[in-house]
């Protein structure tokens, strides 16, 4: 039974048996809200899984806890706004990288492609310019095959066999997918060494070129300090939680926005209209053409909201015996905030299992913040990334309309186009073709 319908006989909290594990699953906004913003400390761990013990042992921004996580998330948070999230300097660099996009899907003319790892490339780029200060060419083989390495690792983590490993490690030795993700950490690690390494040579104090730079130079200053957290682990695993999440989910993001524009060619016109209206036709998209863009920024939410690309977010735990609601919850329990509990809400959402734009439009069409659109989570485990991820959506989503209509593959109408997701550690679309018709040949009809 699905966690949505047993919470109908047992509440917004309950406790499930997941092999020899009980997890606290919380579902609808009202008790995740209470528990991650307002509970944020006591629920502010992240459970001990054994695939990614296995990768990271407890190392990085995302799996790690306690004091080690404070150091490397203040760090961290500090070093992605230094090298420009959040700025005119990182806006700058996605428009840049809009523009490879804009050439790369005008070169297909008008025939089918699939998008999904040009849109990696794409989302990679802007993070490696934050990590590295350079992005890699599209035609970059040996980049391409470290993006097809990550995605297939996000596939296995979600799967069965994979959950099963968590749940009984000590059966390793007869399940293969988590050896699969380990041997592809290992490459992962050995193409980002190699980074390291060269960073490391060329390490110009007065000059540092991104994350990777400050880090190294971190290292430097604390070679003294015996406690130090500023050590080789830390830096593999923060650099390489930071690429994983910066391409991932904006990526997965883009690619079901173009599905639904496809799904739905009358949202599509809208949008097209709006901009049309917002932006002149050889200008770039800007950030702050979003204010005057309401129908847009409408769809851009809903298109997060309706993927749902993370519907189990991303599981905390408890860091000592916790009483919440009226119950102890014990240390270490794994806590699931079902995020598709809010996104599928019917009390929410006037249509929550249908795209529709108007979730985020009042009556004259302005568009309208809510408080339970939660897609980067919440409290002190937030997406480091929240303004960055937002900023690459708005400006290429915007900027691939303006240039381009997408229309399903020949022989195939909107009708025929299936929305059902492919499970991992992320929903993704299921393998879809992608035709980008140039605006001035077809004229907005």
């Amino acid at each position: 039974m699905p966690p949505g319908e047993l919470s109908k006989i047992y509440g917004e909290m309950f406790t499930v048996w997941l092999g020899p594990k009980k997890k606290v699953v919380l579902v609808g906004y009202d008790v995740i809200k209470e528990a991650l913003l307002n509970h944020s400390e006591e629920f502010g761990n992240r459970p001990e899984t054994p695939i990614f013990k296995k990768i990271g042992d407890g190392h990085g921004v995302i799996f790690s806890n306690g004091e080690k996580w404070k150091i490397m998330r203040r760090f961290a948070l500090h070093n992605l706004r230094d090298f420009g999230m959040g700025k005119k300097l990182i806006e700058l660099k996605i428009q840049d990288e809009l523009h490879y996009l804009i050439m790369y899907f005008g070169s297909h003319k008008g025939k089918p492609f699939d998008t999904s790892l040009i849109f990696k490339h794409a989302s990679s780029n802007i993070i490696c310019s934050i990590l590295f200060g350079n992005r890699y060419e599209y035609d970059d083989s040996e980049f391409q095959h470290l993006l097809k390495l990550l995605e297939e690792n996000v596939k296995l983590s979600g799967s069965a066999m994979v959950e099963i490993y968590n749940y009984y490690p000590f059966l390793g030795f007869m399940i293969g997918a988590h050896k699969t993700i380990l041997r592809n950490v290992q490459k992962i690690s050995n193409f980002l060494g190699k980074i390291f390494e060269e960073h490391a040579l060329h390490l110009n104090v007065s000059h540092l070129t991104g994350f990777v730079d400050s880090f190294l130079l971190k290292q430097q200053q604390e070679t003294q300090n015996p406690k130090t957290e500023f050590h080789k682990k830390n830096l593999l695993f923060s650099t390489m939680d930071l690429f994983s999440a910066g391409t991932e989910t904006t990526s997965t993001t883009l690619c079901w926005g173009l599905l639904l524009m496809m799904k739905y060619p009358e949202v599509q016109r809208k949008v097209q209209a709006e901009i049309n209206k917002a932006i002149s036709f050889g200008r770039d998209p800007r950030m702050q053409d979003q204010k005057n863009m309401p129908y847009t920024e409408a769809v851009i939410h809903e298109i997060q909201r309706f993927s749902n690309i993370v519907p189990m977010g991303v599981s905390r735990s408890v860091h000592a015996d916790t009483k919440f609601r009226g119950y102890i919850i014990p240390k270490g329990t794994e806590v699931i905030p079902l995020l598709s509990s809010v996104f599928k809400d019917e009390t929410l959402w006037e249509t929550p299992h249908q795209f529709n734009p108007a979730h985020f439009l009042d009556a004259n069409g302005n568009f309208v913040k809510k408080d339970c659109f939660i897609p980067f989570g919440l409290g002190r485990r937030v997406c480091i990334g929240e303004s960055l991820a937002r900023m690459e959506l708005f400006l290429i989503f915007v900027g691939l309309l303006q240039k381009f209509t997408f229309k399903p593959a020949p022989g195939m109408e909107p009708a025929d186009l299936d929305l059902t997701a492919e499970v991992g550690f992320t929903l993704t679309p299921v393998p879809h073709l992608v035709c980008a018709v140039p605006r001035e040949e077809v004229h907005d009809s």
